[in-house]
């Protein structure tokens, strides 16, 4: 590596992968600004969601060869789920999960990557190992809506807009953003939204329920990671069948606070575990909707940055002026 890093001998099940492009979500910046707790493993290298090309492999990997296209991915897919690599610098280890994607060559474990269909670009390649996954399978997955169902989006950065995209799909009779940035509602409503609320300016659930006459929405997915946004998202949904869906997590240790007489009234809450998508079936067919102009991801990536640039890109992301931010490596 450039940066003085040594890539370690692939092991047994282990992938080694040119970077072409990686995805930076909230996840990386809680762990960056130590929100995630106790971090046992530094240091260690970050990244979840990339595409690159292949460009070597460990004894018993059959799912792809040197010269393939890749998706990388969190999730676990098809394939030897690996021990994660450790790379050196000098004397000092350098610890890694599974999968890395911010260093310019990974090696990453077998069932982490799935071969790149035919005719994606690799910048958009590399939103299928996570925001894609996460924000669209929750909507094609996880709540399967119906044309007559009402549904809020909490949270319009990488994984909101990668729902709000799939909400489209079924033609819901309602989809409302929410955000605390107008940039971010205006994107919402060129992906569909038909309602966009700026919390910051008026309580989104006096508002929902006011848009709703009063009953609240079918579904709410919340992809902003804080605690009032999933209480908000969970005061949002009807009785009698309402679900909250949320697809990140508040800091270490925060908790979220709910009234059981709301439960008892028949609305759901769930997590979401990266939109319950398999790797080898769902991103297939979210690049057979992109190719048929069904999910215009390409609106999805609103900032590009080099990897030396990534304190500005964690920066960026905090102060909320990023949807889907990629870093280039070629």
């Amino acid at each position: 590596m450039e940066s003085g890093i040594d890539v370690p001998e692939l092991l047994a099940g282990q992938v080694l992968v040119k970077v072409a492009y990686s995805g930076v979500c909230r996840s990386q910046l809680m762990e960056v600004r130590g929100k995630r707790g106790e971090d046992r493993y530094l240091p260690h290298l970050l990244g979840h969601e990339g595409s690159g090309v292949v460009l070597d492999t460990g004894n018993e990997v059959t799912k792809v060869k040197p010269g393939d296209k890749v998706v990388l991915t969190w999730i676990k897919g098809k394939g030897i789920n690996c021990q994660g690599a450790k790379y050196k610098k000098g004397d000092v280890i350098i610890n890694a999960g599974a999968v890395t994607t911010f260093n310019e060559y990974t090696v990453i474990s077998e069932n982490r990557c799935v071969k790149l269909p035919d005719g994606i670009p690799m910048d958009i390649a590399s939103l299928f190992g996570c925001a894609i996954l996460t924000g669209a399978g929750i909507v094609t997955n996880t709540i399967h809506p119906k044309q007559s169902d009402s549904i809020v989006i909490f949270g319009i950065g990488g994984i909101g807009l990668s729902a709000l995209m799939a909400t489209q799909l079924y033609d819901c009779s309602m989809v409302i953003a929410v955000d605390v940035e107008e940039a971010k509602l205006n994107l919402a409503k060129d992906f569909g939204a038909t309602h966009l609320i700026n919390s910051t300016v008026e309580d989104p659930v006096e508002k929902i329920l006011k848009i709703t006459g009063g009953t609240g929405v079918d579904f709410a997915i919340e992809a902003a990671g804080l605690v009032c946004t999933i209480e908000q998202a969970f005061a949002s949904v009807r009785n009698e069948g309402g679900l909250c869906v949320f697809a990140s997590h508040p800091p270490h240790g925060e908790k979220i606070k709910l009234d059981p007489f709301d439960l008892i009234c028949g609305k759901q809450i769930r997590g979401s575990w990266g939109g319950e998508s398999k790797p080898d079936i769902d991103i297939p067919h979210f690049a057979k909707l992109y190719k048929e102009g069904k999910l215009p991801l390409e609106k999805l990536i609103t900032h590009r940055y080099l990897l030396v640039q990534i304190n500005q890109i964690f920066d960026d992301i905090e102060n909320n002026r990023v949807a889907r931010a990629l870093i280039e490596f070629d």
